[in-house]
């Protein structure tokens, strides 16, 4: 940009009161006809100053867009009354249906939620509860109890309730809210042999939950059956296209050529659903197909897709009802929290 441009840009900027400077507590004071200490006083009680003096301090900050240092004030008052989630991905209805949930009790408990996503890397995660702790949070939710051993650490040394989601175990970094991944895989198993399938293989996105479950299934599965079970992994998370690849190298690969077929999640099934139906395969009766989720879409589809169901809502709540009562210091409430699963029997196994 020309030297004359940038110069008159400045000057814009002068003319409109120096835009791009931040507002400083002093500033509102001074606006307001009071010290920097009485703005701060104010702000943290409002009680201690007149209401003529308040009056004016409101009316400086609404002319100013002054917007009050969080973190200076958590500092002294040990609060921040802001709480930090991390989720793999925010757009997986699995975990944006529990995260508004949780966000909205929060919410009605007078704490702001900030939100991460983290993906499904330990080494992404423990940077974003790094980031997240920085702005210390009275309290973190988590999802999965498996992470580096230096995010263990940070969340220990922080010292604030923390809640890991959608898994359990006996030993919680502190509290944990969710369902056993292996007994819901087993589960699964049992419920397809006992519909008499007896050839099975499966459909893996790349999650650790995700591995669990599949290998919980494939042992349960081939003891009952002594039929061993393919899996195809998909390198990446859960999609259509991806159940749709999944399906085509299994039938390719003659890895598997007919029975059911165990997804990860219900979008690969869905994929799953339309790569069977593109080859000129039935479903169920060529190929049946299990989710694992019970998405908004699984019931509506052709035919409605049997799946695992996860009260998604209930487990948002208990995870926000668990993290209130380990803000309040209340004692009777419940480390682990086993909110179940639910095989939901429908139309495509």
């Amino acid at each position: 940009m020309p030297r004359m441009a940038q110069d008159r840009q400045k000057q814009d900027r002068q003319k409109q009161g120096g835009a791009g400077k931040r507002v400083t507590m002093a500033a509102v004071g001074r606006i307001a006809g009071v010290s920097q200490v009485t703005v701060s006083r104010a702000l943290s009680d409002p009680s201690k100053v007149s209401p003529e003096t308040l009056r004016r301090i409101r009316d400086a900050i609404e002319a100013t867009g002054f917007v009050p240092n969080a973190i200076a004030g958590a500092l002294a008052s040990q609060r921040s009354n802001l709480v930090t989630a991390l989720i793999p991905s925010i757009i997986n209805i699995t975990y944006s249906a529990f995260i508004r949930t949780f966000s909205q009790r929060m919410r009605e408990a007078g704490y702001q939620i900030l939100l991460s996503e983290t993906g499904f890397d330990p080494a992404e995660e423990e940077s974003v509860i790094a980031a997240h702790l920085s702005r210390r949070p009275d309290a973190m939710l988590l999802t999965g109890i498996h992470h580096s051993a230096r995010a263990k650490r940070q969340l220990l040394g922080a010292g604030i309730p923390v809640v890991e989601v959608w898994d359990i175990t006996d030993t919680p970094i502190d509290l944990c809210v969710g369902f056993s991944h292996p007994e819901a895989a087993r589960a699964v198993a049992d419920h397809l042999v006992a519909r008499g399938h007896r050839a099975a293989a499966t459909v893996t996105a790349s999650d650790e939950r995700a591995g669990r479950r599949r290998d919980a299934f494939a042992a349960r599965f081939t003891a009952l059956t002594g039929h061993p079970v393919p899996d195809h992994d998909t390198r990446g998370p859960a999609s259509i296209g991806a159940g749709r690849a999944g399906l085509a190298a299994l039938l390719d690969n003659e890895a598997f050529r007919a029975g059911v077929v165990f997804c990860s999640s219900d979008l690969l099934a869905h994929g799953i659903m339309i790569e069977a139906r593109a080859r000129g395969l039935r479903v169920p009766r060529d190929i049946a197909v299990m989710g694992f989720g019970d998405q908004d879409f699984a019931r509506v589809l052709d035919p409605p897709l049997t799946t695992v169901r996860i009260d998604r809502d209930r487990l948002g709540q208990v995870a926000a009802d668990a993290l209130l009562g380990r803000i309040a210091c209340r004692e009777d409430g419940q480390a682990i929290s086993d909110i179940g699963f639910r095989i939901i029997d429908r139309g495509t196994a």
